[in-house]
């Protein structure tokens, strides 16, 4: 990769934002700060606020009430093209009558930069596209147009990229690969990177910092592996892969755990892994820490066991077998498998105890009926 582009991402915060339209509000009290030279996301489902939040940054949206500061500086009432701030968006706006190389340098030459072309090249020498510069964008693959679109982002030299869903119209794996390409260039040019999208893989495979969006707020935030293992609502526990949730009132806790039961069954929480220690509770469990038996096992107090169900559904996804188990007064269950050459179960109707770790489970803030209304938009 060229060496030429120097690190100089600039910290983003986000103070107090609010924004309306005509009939509702699309950011509620938003508050965030984004570190200088961190790969953000802002991962939500379509109408969160997302690409609102992203527009506001960009300037080409005001807020409503709040402050946005780029680098310490206050930005909130600069124009969109004197921000120090670039954005790729989904669609590529290549221009189709000029070569890749005047598509990078066009905007060098509008500011009546120095060098634009020189410049230009050495962009497209970070993408890797440099041995391209003369082709026109339809002679490109999708890919490599993204790859253009980005150089031309980066030859700017901001000091924060904006991505809005870059990735959407690449096919599955044209967009894997970009993902990881996406991350090394960040890593490369050291700048502060805030990629919007609803795709929960691809922020969880690039992003050091993912902000789970809904109905205008955060949810949560935090590094993607926090995220997933301990979501604290049932909107992220959803909205971030699949979860088995379960709802009881909170027993006497002991020293150690907080448990419920469940139709009879006793499903337990680290204390420091659940939000409510009182009252009505959910604990959750993900599908791929969960296990199912064809007989009682004799497990001890460190794991959760319910059963006996039937399993009702098996889907093959690849990766895993995936198991859909009704279990009489509690409902049904996911049971995610490995796909390691057998599955313990394989038949329709068959009788299954399913158990997991106490330490795998996590208590949430609030129940599934309360948040039904918050599922996620597809």
């Amino acid at each position: 990769m060229a060496t030429e582009f120097i690190a100089r991402g600039a910290d983003l915060e986000l103070v107090g934002i609010r924004k309306e339209f005509p009939g509702f509000t699309a950011i509620e009290n938003l508050d965030l700060k984004i570190p200088a030279g961190e790969f953000f996301a802002l991962l939500g489902p379509s109408g969160c606020g997302k690409t609102t939040t992203l527009r506001l940054v960009a300037g080409l949206e005001q807020p409503t009430v709040g402050q946005i500061l780029i680098g310490g500086k206050d930005v909130t009432d600069t124009k969109a093209y004197q921000r120090p701030v670039n954005t790729v968006f989904q669609s590529y706006a290549l221009f189709p009558h000029m070569t890749v190389l005047e598509n990078v340098a066009f905007g060098l030459r509008q500011r009546k930069i120095d060098e634009p072309l020189v410049k230009a090249q050495q962009s497209l020498d970070l993408v890797e596209l440099g041995h391209l510069a003369n082709r026109r964008p339809a002679q490109l693959s999708g890919g490599q147009q993204q790859r253009v679109a980005l150089a031309r982002a980066l030859v700017n030299r901001p000091s924060l990229l904006l991505l809005d869903e870059p990735l959407g119209a690449l096919d599955l794996k044209l967009r894997r690969q970009m993902q990881i390409e996406l991350k090394a260039i960040q890593m490369e040019v050291g700048l502060t990177f805030l990629h919007v999208t609803h795709d929960q893989e691809e922020a969880m495979d690039m992003a050091d910092t993912v902000a789970v969006m809904n109905k205008g707020h955060i949810e949560q935030m935090g590094a993607p592996e926090k995220l997933y293992d301990r979501p604290k609502t049932v909107f992220v526990s959803k909205f971030l892969g699949q979860s088995n949730l379960f709802v009881g009132k909170a027993e006497t806790p002991n020293a150690a755990t907080i448990a419920i039961d469940v139709a009879g069954n006793k499903i337990s929480v680290p204390k420091e892994r659940a939000e409510k220690h009182t009252g009505t509770i959910a604990i959750g469990v993900r599908p791929e820490k969960a296990f199912f038996h064809e007989e009682k096992p004799n497990l001890g107090a460190d794991h959760n066991l319910i059963g006996p169900g039937e399993i009702i559904d098996i889907r093959f996804t690849g990766v895993s077998n995936q198991y859909l188990i009704e279990i009489p007064n509690v409902g049904n269950v996911t049971v995610f498998a490995q796909n390691i050459g057998k599955s313990p179960v394989i038949e329709l109707g068959a009788q299954v105890w399913v158990s997991w770790k106490v330490e795998h489970s996590f208590g949430l803030a609030d129940l599934p009926e309360v948040a039904a209304e918050h599922e996620p938009v597809a």
